[in-house]
């Protein structure tokens, strides 16, 4: 009798085990299925949609604007500006190592934004690099401290990111420092990857 128990404990620990692996069938890379981030509102587990019939909807799902101003944007905006993709967006979110800007207007992001994004919308970037690690002067900005960031927007078409990344380095934000994942909101529903409202 306790064998039998024993072994319907093991079957039920077994299929559950399976279950739960099975219920990331469309993970980030063969080996990260999810990553978490930390966010103020606490940990966001960023995820890809499980459902391989999910398409994109609504704006997003639009693919030709008037040019200008929605014209492809250049994949470096600016010398010196790493471009950077999803990948390479999600180890930032992950490790902290980088501020990561949604720099689209308060209504952009509030439809919706990456988990762990900070909203700084490219008409107000001049005014708060304090936000950054830069100290005002009296010349505008001493940015000798500025924070390693990553800015997006609405996607390859957006000019708003690029927009605010030749503003930031115009009062001496060092390029260097700076990351642009062209993809943007755009990229990032496209790949079913999780959305946030703040």
């Amino acid at each position: 009798m306790l064998f039998g128990r024993l072994f319907t404990v093991m079957v039920l620990l077994l299929a559950a085990a399976g279950a739960t692996a099975e219920e990331i069938r469309v993970g980030i890379a063969p080996d990260r299925p999810v990553v978490t981030v930390q966010t103020p509102d606490g940990p966001v587990e960023i995820r890809r949609d499980q459902n391989p019939d999910a398409v994109l909807e609504g704006d997003w799902a639009r693919i030709s604007r008037d040019c200008p101003p929605f014209c492809i944007q250049p994949m470096v905006p600016a010398e010196g500006v790493t471009p950077i993709g999803e990948l390479e967006l999600l180890d930032l979110l992950e490790t902290g190592a980088a501020e990561v800007i949604d720099s689209r207007t308060p209504d952009w992001f509030e439809g919706g934004t990456i988990p762990g994004a900070i909203n700084i919308p490219y008409t107000e970037i001049a005014d708060r690099l304090g936000d950054l690690g830069c100290e005002p002067d009296f010349d505008g900005w001493d940015c000798t401290g500025a924070k390693e960031v990553a800015l997006f927007c609405n996607g390859l078409w957006c000019g708003q990111s690029p927009s605010a990344i030749r503003v930031m380095i115009g009062v001496g934000y060092p390029a260097e420092r700076i990351r642009y994942y062209r993809g943007g909101m755009q990229s990032w529903r496209l790949l079913g990857l999780t959305v946030v409202q703040p």
